[in-house]
């Protein structure tokens, strides 16, 4: 049970860092959704985006910072 608990508690600090960074992200008016690269396609009822660029982008800043943060535990 306290495996569980410690994995749900976790990902609730994950969620709540994540929805801080997309907080701030449209407070500083970073534009992640509308990059040269992400795909939209609008219809009559309709619309689809693909955020091709926005997910590279946060996959690679993402990769520098686990990176960084791996690198700090293991000394």
């Amino acid at each position: 049970m306290i495996p569980l608990a410690r994995i749900l508690m976790i990902l609730g600090v994950v969620l709540l860092l994540a929805g801080g960074f997309l907080y701030l992200a449209s407070r500083l008016q970073i534009p992640l959704g509308r990059l040269p690269g992400d795909i939209r396609i609008e219809g009559e009822n309709f619309t689809c985006l693909f955020p091709l660029a926005s997910m590279i982008l946060l996959s690679v800043l993402l990769t520098i910072l686990l990176n960084v943060i791996v690198r700090l535990l293991n000394r």
